[in-house]
């Protein structure tokens, strides 16, 4: 087995022995049963004295146990004295009352206790409500382009490979199929049959046209301000011959909240403004950006490409993977596109598809040369040149940026 995810395998490693529940949550098919596969490895591989009670719920090895009382029962049964006992459940959700159970052995205090389940029954928002001890989250994400090479054995010429990556994307499971049409297909797959699905079920949505509605508007608006205003006010325009007779206009409330469901199941992430003068948090118009951003072209088409607004997408992810919490930067009449936090590290970055013009390059430059302050300034683009400098701004690659630590 490839060890493709190495820094959420070192992430996992690092919890053994403590006392919360870890949670592997993400989109689905991003890759947490196979995270899971390789932390029960290492675990049998480097700790001797491991008694791992491996579980996945979604094979019929272990369809007994899809009741919260025999899948307490089944693990109190395979529990040794004197050992370190791991529970490692895959596709915990399936099990009816299974926070019953999770709960119950926690308070034990006798299991090193691992779950993953669906991005919409086990949502990070959920866990402090399912569980009455306490949970340590690791979000994971389809494949970076730094994995990506990886998993194609590093080929030579990298930005080839970053044009393929970014028509592929980042789900590894599409890998498989031989043709882009094939792996767009699969990638449908993802993003319709199993988060809508996922998300109808949990919240009983009688009108999943409009669910669907959005999720098309929010996918051509990656990157632009959004209000929910302007999303019911975007798809009511667009609805006046409506293709399914369930339509029915949409108000920013109802809005709000599929669009909250679409969040939550990760479809989406929400990247919320900051004043860089005010140094304060504005909590209106904010920008969503895809999850993976091979969702555009599956459920939208390649014919027409805003690459500037695609690479924005990946470099948002890219900070999100590498542990930043992520902000669009307001600054006056100017917009940065993302205030980078870690700690008390900060990064302000500007996110271009071309600078080769004086006029373009002198527009993406301007927001950041704005900023008085001593933080790092970056502004990154297909320039495929080494890194450079004006005036304290670091100029990059977005192809060596992304394939780099």
């Amino acid at each position: 087995m490839k060890e493709l995810r190495r820094s959420y395998l070192d992430e996992l490693i690092s919890t053994i022995g403590t006392e919360d529940i870890k949670v592997i949550t993400g989109i689905r098919r991003a890759g947490k049963s196979f995270l899971l596969r390789q932390f029960e490895q290492h675990i049998s591989a480097n700790i001797p004295d491991a008694n791992i009670i491996s579980i996945n719920l979604s094979s019929t090895d272990f369809e007994d146990l899809l009741e919260y009382h025999a899948l307490e029962s089944y693990i109190t049964t395979h529990y040794k004295e004197g050992a370190h006992n791991f529970v490692l459940i895959d596709e915990v959700q399936m099990s009816d009352g299974f926070e019953r159970t999770i709960n119950s052995l926690h308070a034990s205090r006798r299991y090193d206790i691992y779950l993953t389940g669906s991005n919409a029954f086990l949502m990070s928002s959920d866990l402090a409500t399912l569980f009455t001890g306490r949970t340590y989250t690791i979000h994971v994400f389809p494949f970076s382009f730094k994995e990506y090479l990886a998993y194609h054995d590093h080929p030579a010429d990298i930005e080839q490979a970053f044009d393929d990556y970014f028509y592929d994307g980042g789900f590894a499971g599409s890998y498989a199929y031989p043709t882009r049409d094939q792996r767009y297909k699969y990638i449908r797959e993802v993003y319709d049959t199993l988060i809508l699905r996922d998300i109808v079920k949990k919240h009983k949505i009688k009108n999943p046209y409009t669910l669907n509605a959005i999720c098309d508007f929010l996918t051509d608006n990656i990157s632009k301000k959004t209000s929910m205003r302007s999303v019911a006010k975007g798809l009511n325009s667009t609805a006046s011959t409506p293709v399914d007779e369930s339509w029915q206009d949409t108000n920013h409330v109802t809005a709000g909240q599929y669009v909250s469901y679409l969040c939550e199941a990760y479809a989406f992430i929400k990247m919320p403004r900051y004043d860089i003068r005010g140094k304060q948090y504005l909590a209106s118009l904010e920008k969503y950006y895809l999850t993976d951003h091979s969702f555009r072209f599956a459920r939208l088409g390649t014919k027409v490409l805003d690459y500037g607004r695609i690479y924005e997408n990946i470099v948002a992810i890219e900070l999100l993977r590498r542990g930043y919490e992520v902000y669009v930067g307001s600054l006056w009449d100017k917009e940065v596109d993302f205030v980078a936090k870690k700690g008390d590290e900060k990064l302000y970055f500007q996110v271009s598809s071309d600078i080769t013009s004086e006029e373009t390059f002198t527009r993406e430059a301007a927001p950041l040369l704005a900023i008085n302050d001593a933080y790092p300034k970056i502004l990154i683009a297909r320039t495929r040149q080494p890194e450079a400098d004006y005036e304290g701004i670091r100029i990059l690659n977005l192809a060596s940026f992304l394939s780099e630590d």
